[in-house]
């Protein structure tokens, strides 16, 4: 791994690496000869038929991204310097542009940003507009170096030939979204994030047999370091919980599968959280956590990355294909309804324009799993509670073992697209993180009629066993194999994360947080979240997408 310096979250250079794997040559012979082709000289040839351009520059000096990378890891070159020879070898668009300060920043600072083929990368901010340029670029290099790690392609030096001319396409969702990752081209990594689901659903359900068939709706968070993929929190359901409000923090109302992963992967976090603030220096070298000092929060350790697997479509917005983000091409209905913020009411979805729904208080209504990975590409995954201690995890690429889904267009547009430009407005060190969006192969298991339907199960890594969730009572069943106790309250409930939180805030000696009381207060703590979060529901409501459904805040407002 290239050693990089900032922080590093490792959320969207994979993206940029794929967009080199698609678009570099195989050959040095290749490139040169394309080039060649461009040039003013390319019709004066020898007897022999050489190019005199090609036969006087053959002997020419070559480079690989790898000898400039070192060059700035030794401290020859400086990272600005860096970006602009890897734009210039690997043919890659850069920008570093002037944007907005984020966050309650006192004083004058300017804002720079380095954007690689569309792909904005965070904020960097200096008293001079040199020193926030810099700052933009060593920001940029830990998330861009790592998906350099396996090119090995050795390249001319951009004084040797011109660059290619541009071929200029019929512009489309894929050119706006870097990644351009589609059915036909699931790379490496797409085929083994999927096998490693699959493995792991395997060894619990055969621990487990007669809750197989609880997995037919799975979504899983899987982490990369080193090359190697580790599943870390999964979960599965179908449902929302037919139950009122709680009071008191110990049902989980939503049963959906990206739900449940995600409320996994939090005690994940948590988890490694309390291993990182240990006084066992074991421990804390095991934590995927990192001090960042240039924010007081811990990070992602340099070099791991996110991914998140679901075996079927979200449910939300769901665009047409032949639908485009195109004001003359689709009436102001499709927009209302297709392309809104949607509403889930006991397993169906509707439009937040729709009338066509009862609006009975005594049934429980959530946002669409659509909106909510749109929320959580902005907020991140780690919620408001955890955002007193990290950073904002996102996920790099979100991948879609769907067999009946071959078009990712309408999430693409519902997942990226619908928030594009609301990093500008968000406070220090959120942003809008464009996922890449993938179909890869599914890992649907037997539906067999083995357990009820509405059950799902959850797990995450480091559990004994998996816990099983009726979704429509929001508890633990009796036969599952993980109880928390004779209440049956779920170990994703919210009581559960408070009780979390205030173990990390004893080992972290936070005693500002300790104070808190309430559920609700210590979410109202944390103001940078909080402010991103209005940020978010502002923006979508401005662009027409529709109102966020605003909770009952007494469910929150309970104590341990």
């Amino acid at each position: 791994m290239f050693p990089g310096r900032g922080s590093f979250r490792g959320s969207r250079g994979a993206s940029f690496s794929q967009i080199l794997r698609k678009n570099l040559p195989a050959t040095t012979e290749s490139y040169k000869t394309l080039a060649t082709l461009n040039h003013p000289s390319n019709d004066v040839f020898n007897q022999q038929g050489e190019s005199t351009y090609e036969r006087g520059h053959a002997a020419k000096p070559t480079v690989s991204p790898k000898v400039l990378i070192d060059k700035y890891t030794q401290g020859e070159t400086h990272a600005v310097s860096l970006l602009h020879q890897l734009a210039q070898v690997l043919q890659f668009h850069l920008e570093i542009k002037e944007t907005v300060t984020t966050g309650n920043i006192q004083g004058f600072y300017f804002a720079f940003c380095v954007v690689i083929d569309g792909v904005e990368y965070k904020t960097g901010m200096g008293i001079t507009k040199k020193e926030a340029r810099l700052k933009a670029a060593q920001l940029a290099l830990p998330e861009l170096l790592p998906t350099l790690e396996n090119l090995n392609y050795v390249l001319p030096e951009a004084s040797d030939v011109p660059p290619p001319l541009p071929v200029k396409e019929e512009p489309s969702i894929s050119d706006i979204h870097p990644c351009r990752a589609i059915h036909e081209r699931t790379s490496s990594v797409n085929l083994q994030i999927p096998q490693a689901v699959k493995d792991q659903l395997t060894k619990l359900m055969n621990s487990h047999p007669e809750f197989s068939a609880c997995a037919g709706t799975t979504a899983a968070f899987i982490i990369q370091n080193a090359g190697v993929f580790e599943v870390v929190a999964l979960g599965t359901g179908n449902f929302n919980t037919n139950e009122s409000a709680s009071m008191s923090g110990r049902i989980v109302h939503d049963s959906h599968a990206v739900v449940t992963a995600r409320r996994s992967l939090m005690r994940f976090l948590y988890r490694h959280l309390l291993m990182f603030f240990s006084k066992t220096a074991n421990l804390t070298k095991k934590s995927i956590f990192q001090q960042n000092s240039s924010s007081g929060l811990l990070s992602l350790r340099d070099g791991i990355t996110l991914h998140l697997y679901v075996n079927q479509l979200p449910k939300g917005a769901a665009i047409p294909s032949k639908l485009r983000l195109n004001p003359l091409s689709i009436s102001a209905w499709q927009v209302n309804n297709e392309i809104s913020l949607h509403l889930s009411v006991e397993g169906k979805v509707f439009s937040v324009f729709s009338s066509s729904f009862d609006q009975s208080p005594s049934k429980m209504v959530s946002m669409s799993a659509t909106d909510k990975l749109t929320q959580w590409q902005v907020l991140g995954y780690q919620g408001a509670l955890l955002s007193h201690f990290i950073e904002p995890v996102y996920v790099q690429s979100i991948l879609i073992g769907d067999i009946d889904c071959s078009d990712i267009r309408g999430m693409t547009i519902s997942v990226s697209q619908r928030v594009e430009g609301i990093t500008s407005k968000l406070p220090m060190f959120y942003c809008m993180m464009r996922p890449c969006i993938s179909l890869v192969p599914s890992v649907a298991t037997s539906t067999a009629d083995k357990c009820q339907l509405t059950y799902g199960i959850n797990w995450s890594e480091g559990d004994s066993s998996v816990e099983v969730v009726d979704g429509l009572e929001g508890k633990t069943v009796e036969q599952s194999p993980f109880k928390s106790g004779p209440a049956l309250a779920s170990r994703l409930c919210k009581a559960a994360m408070l009780h979390r939180f205030k173990l990390v805030a004893k080992e972290a000696q936070r005693q500002d947080l300790l104070a808190a009381s309430f559920y609700k207060e210590a979410k109202r703590m944390a103001k940078p979240y909080q402010e991103a979060k209005n940020v978010l529901k502002e923006f979508l409501l401005q662009q027409g997408y529709g109102s966020w459904l605003v909770k009952l805040s007494a469910s929150d407002d309970f104590s341990m």
